[in-house]
């Protein structure tokens, strides 16, 4: 009797454990083969990238004037300290100081300098005195002179001949000693008059840029010149200057004020997308901080040259999407995820790109009557792709093969709608399913396209 109740027990446990496993199998074969339904209407073709806001004007916050700069041979200036990133500032507010170290060494440079010809102007002025007070001194004496001659002159009228030759000839000696010394003195007080001109020039030059040298400090304060939002200016590798970096005199833009009312979107479109991407066509942008704000957008402009991602075999193209509208929550470097749509057509039958499978050139789908259906395929876009032929709307498809689904029977379509559509679809429709999911994709999900990780193309000054 026990025997018999022990043989019961254990077979009502081996029937749960076979009805658990039946189910449990079931959820887990639902599970692994999520089926869908072939659905028709309006088909969209996008290229999708990773962009960043940046306004569409904007206007620069100057460092110190560029032309004292390069008078004082300051060809490159450090950026002592610098209001936050993205700081609200009013018009005439402090925005950065500039380190003045240099500076400072110019203008005691030139101070020692204006001091010198100071010095020299003095010894001129003293030399020219005693020169010209000598000269004078001469002529008072040579005049002195003459008329004592004279004076012998006079007197020898009772003197024979000779001797009134000899007094006379002495007379005119020293008249026309006198005549020289006075003309020899007239070039002298303009010889005098042009070497303190000199150096009083060379004084006055001296000062005007000792002058111009302290005004110029007063210029290493910068302010804003507008009321608006302080962003960091980049430099030719996308890096932002901010304290501590430096700013070359020929650039001398310390920060920027953009103008909010008016954003950009820049990103960077793989060159296998680029064919599809003109200007005109409408854009959808969502900001990565905001994920339930959606803004419409339209592409301004398409680059005509690719260029070389840092780090990265990847060519790009730059392209400029103007977003339509103004929010106040839109900012400067912000990240943008970008849906350009491409083209739109209306009325097809689509189905997940997954679901299409391809073996030796012949795609087919697993349908839920538990057979491999043959398609044709048309255009897609990153989730799904266009069914000209082979399902119906509402059909049913696997997304993931069923277990021992490679043994399905194919149902191949007619010869004749295959050869049509060798016939009419243009090469670029025939998608190549296995390449597709072969190779990553830059702008599908998980890897955008566009700026990998923030970063922008190689050798490029933004």
């Amino acid at each position: 009797m026990k025997r018999k109740n022990l043989l019961v027990l254990l077979g009502v446990i081996i029937a749960l454990i076979a009805f658990l496993w039946f189910f449990m199998s079931d959820d887990m074969a639902t599970e692994n083969t999520i089926m869908v339904k072939a659905k028709r209407g309006q088909f969209l073709i996008q290229v999708t990238t990773t962009g960043e806001l940046e306004a569409r004007s904007s206007e620069n916050i100057m460092g110190p004037n560029a032309n004292g700069l390069r008078n004082a041979r300051i060809h490159r200036y450090t950026i002592e300290d610098i209001v936050p990133d993205g700081t609200v500032v009013d018009s005439g507010q402090w925005v950065a100081t500039i380190d003045r170290s240099d500076l400072e060494n110019q203008i005691k440079d030139q101070e020692l300098e204006v001091e010198k010809l100071e010095t020299q102007f003095i010894k001129t002025q003293l030399d020219t005195t005693l020169t010209l007070r000598s000269a004078r001194d001469e002529l008072i004496n040579l005049k002195y002179q003459t008329e004592e001659k004279k004076i012998i002159v006079d007197q020898s009228i009772y003197e024979p001949p000779a001797t009134q030759r000899q007094v006379q000839i002495d007379l005119e000696k020293t008249e026309r000693a006198y005549t020289q010394t006075l003309q020899n003195y007239t070039i002298k007080q303009q010889q005098s008059v042009a070497n303190m001109r000199e150096v009083a020039t060379n004084l006055e030059k001296a000062r005007r840029v000792l002058n111009e040298f302290v005004d110029l400090k007063k210029e290493f304060t910068i302010i804003a010149p507008k009321s608006g939002m302080v962003n960091y200016k980049r430099d030719w590798s996308g890096q932002k200057l901010g304290a501590g970096d430096q700013i070359s005199s020929w650039e001398n833009v310390v920060a920027i004020l953009p103008n909010l009312s008016a954003m950009n979107s820049r990103t960077y479109v793989n060159e296998i997308d680029i064919s599809k991407v003109k200007t005109g066509q409408e854009a959808i942008i969502e900001i990565d901080a905001f994920p339930d704000k959606r803004f419409s957008g339209v592409v301004h402009e398409v680059a005509n040259m690719g260029e070389q991602m840092r780090n990265s075999n990847a060519k790009v193209f730059e392209v400029m999407i103007q977003i339509d509208g103004y929010d106040s929550i839109l900012r400067p470097s912000m990240t943008t995820k970008n849906s350009i749509i491409t083209e739109i057509i209306d009325s097809v039958l689509y189905v997940p790109i997954e679901a299409v499978n391809t073996i030796d050139t012949v795609s087919f789908v697993y349908t839920t009557s538990g057979r491999r259906q043959q398609v044709i395929s048309g255009k897609s876009s990153e989730t799904d792709i266009i069914i000209h032929e082979g399902l119906d709307e509402d059909d049913e498809v696997y997304l993931i093969p069923p277990e021992q689904a490679d043994q399905w029977s194919l149902r191949r379509l007619d010869d004749a709608v295959i050869e049509k559509y060798k016939v009419e679809k243009p090469a670029e429709d025939t998608v190549e399913i296995n390449k597709e999911r072969g190779r990553k994709r830059p702008g599908g999900p998980g890897n955008r396209q566009g700026k990998p990780n923030g970063q922008k193309p190689q050798g490029r000054n933004k």
